[in-house]
Formats: structure tokens, C-alpha cells, sequence
């Protein structure tokens, strides 16, 4: 059942794939020798969709605007997000396009990914409907080195939000390239709330220190929200620092649980919440996703969210 985009809250611009999950390694794999996976889940990926999945299985309404393939793994894409109950008529389908595949090799403390970018590097701005940002409160985009064609145009995107009365989130994700895109300064001038994890703040800002690196991001928007694992999260805003712990989990899996804490914290931002309790929610759903393969198997409903909590 699609959700009308009308009364959806967020609106998610952005990319999607499949993810090939092989997780439950005892080892890092090295070229020339085979290791054994404990499990194998062909799983929604892409940091977007992952996005997307986490904050609608809170309750929000969502609309996820991308392009795939007419291919299996798109119907599979597509299948998964509606299931989760976020809106898809925003998706294009391109017959002359592949969907993107990430294969993920994941040890319980982390994980390796090897991306084909097939549709994820093609959608424009033209692509992308002039009214897709109206009825909504909130934008949110990701993958900013991943999704070439889109990337001049960020910053258009987030300015157009602003303009309309949306607040914003951005997370860049980490460039394959290891390098620092000047440009992205574009966007994260017209962002509210800037997600990234301990190497990303200390790549972007030149600063060795998580703190110094979010005092010097902080001179561009309003938040920035530095994800630092199980150790929890940090928050600048307003020349104040915010931290919250993390929580111990099983960890069988951590694909994807920057962005489902990313989920945790604008669900919390949206209710009115500090900063400290959007940080702690933020922590919960990426410590609650961790225990499943996969990016979305673990993400809670905001009962299980309220359960966890509790305990």
C-alpha cells in the first residue's frame, strides 16, 4: 500500500541498491584465501533507503525519491520499501538502467563494502519533480560522493527545502577517494543538522580532534552530530557539546547503523526533543539495527524503541 505523499513528513532524496550481506566473519578477508561467512542475506541497501526504512518504522511518513533499474534487484528494492511502508511513486524506473549492488563483508566490529553504482550515479536534478519537496516538513540526503550526476545540485536541492520551510539533515557518507570535495561546502551551509562519523569530521574540517573538528565544521549550520560507534555520539550546537553514551549490544552487523541512528535522531529533532535525547535515540536505533544482517532487519518500532529504553 503506497502512502500519500501529501501527508508525509520527510522526504528522502537519494540513492538505492541492494545489499549482499556476508556477515559473521571471524576474520577480514585477504585476497588469495577464502574464509568462511556464519551468514548470507541479500538485504535493502543504501544509506537513503536505509535511512528512510528507520524512520518510517518510528511512524513517520515517507517519501523516497531515486531511480533504478528494471531489473530483479530494483523490484526487490522497491518491494522492501513498500513493505516498510514508506512511499514509492516517487521511484523511477529506467529500462536502459542497472541497479547499484553493494557486497558487504562484515566481521561483528565492521565491515568492508565493494559498491557497483549502476542508477546510483545517474539521476539528475531534472529528474527529480519540482513539487517534491511540498507537503513536507523535513529533507534529508545522503551519499553525496556516491551519486555523481545529482552532486553539482545538493546544494540547489537543500537551498530549495530552506526556501519552502523545511528543516534539512545531511550525510555526506565517507568518499571512496579519501578525499576533501571543497564543494560540499554548498550544501552543509543550507543543512541543520550534519551527521557524519569520527574519520569523515576529522577528514572535512583538517583537524585531528573530534571537538576541534566539530567547532570548525559548526561555523557552517547550526548542528553537527559526530557518530563515534559504540562509544555513542557528540553533538555541537549553539557553541555547546552534547554527548551520550552508547548501549551494548550483540553486534552481528553494524551496515547501516550510522544511518538508522541518523533515523533516531531526526525522529527525535521532529518531536521537539534536545539535543541529549535526540543523541540517545540515535544511539538506540543504531545499536538496535547492529543485531540483525543488514541495514533495516534490526531497526525498531517506536514500541521497541520505548522497550529498549526501558530496559
Amino acid at each position: 500500500m503506497l502512502i500519500d505523499s501529501k501527508i508525509n513528513e520527510v522526504v528522502v532524496i537519494g540513492e538505492l541498491n541492494v545489499d549482499l550481506v556476508a556477515s559473521g566473519l571471524k576474520t577480514e578477508p585477504v585476497l588469495g584465501r577464502e574464509i568462511l561467512a556464519d551468514n548470507f542475506e541479500m538485504t535493502l541497501g543504501s544509506a537513503s533507503a536505509i535511512f528512510s526504512s528507520g524512520i518510517a518504522r518510528l511512524g513517520r511518513g515517507v517519501t523516497f525519491v531515486s531511480r533504478i533499474g528494471s531489473d530483479e534487484f530494483g523490484r526487490f528494492c522497491v518491494g522492501e520499501l513498500s513493505k516498510k511502508g514508506v512511499s514509492i511513486e516517487r521511484i523511477q524506473v529506467n529500462s536502459e538502467s542497472r541497479t547499484g549492488v553493494t557486497v558487504v563483508i562484515s566481521t561483528p566490529e565492521d565491515r568492508a563494502l565493494v559498491t557497483y553504482l549502476g542508477a546510483i550515479a545517474e539521476m539528475e536534478f531534472s529528474d527529480i519533480p519540482d513539487d517534491v519537496l511540498d507537503g513536507h516538513r523535513h529533507l534529508h540526503m545522503s551519499s553525496y560522493y556516491l551519486q555523481t550526476a545529482l552532486q553539482p545540485d545538493f546544494g540547489r536541492l537543500m537551498a530549495n527545502a530552506k526556501e519552502k520551510g523545511l528543516t534539512t539533515s545531511f550525510d555526506p557518507n565517507s568518499d571512496p577517494e579519501q578525499g576533501r570535495n571543497e564543494r560540499i561546502f554548498e550544501v552543509i551551509k543550507h543543512t541543520d543538522i550534519l551527521f557524519l562519523n569520527e574519520p569523515e569530521a576529522k577528514l572535512l574540517s583538517w583537524q585531528s580532534d573530534v571537538r576541534a573538528a566539530c567547532e570548525r565544521l559548526g561555523r557552517f549550520c547550526p548542528q553537527v552530530v559526530v557518530k563515534l560507534g559504540g562509544s555513542g555520539a557528540i553533538a555541537y550546537r549553539n557553541g555547546e557539546f552534547v554527548a551520550a553514551d552508547g548501549f551494548r549490544v550483540d553486534a552481528v552487523d553494524t551496515t547501516g547503523a550510522g544511518d538508522s541512528f541518523a533515523a533516531g535522531f531526526v525522529h527525535g529533532f521532529l518531536d521537539g526533543c534536545g539535543t541529549e535525547e535526540c543523541l540517545i535515540l540515535g544511539n538506540a536505533c543504531g545499536a538496535m539495527s547492529a543485531t540483525r544482517p543488514g541495514g533495516t532487519g534490526g531497526q525498531p518500532s517506536l514500541t521497541e524503541l520505548n522497550e529498549f529504553l526501558n530496559r
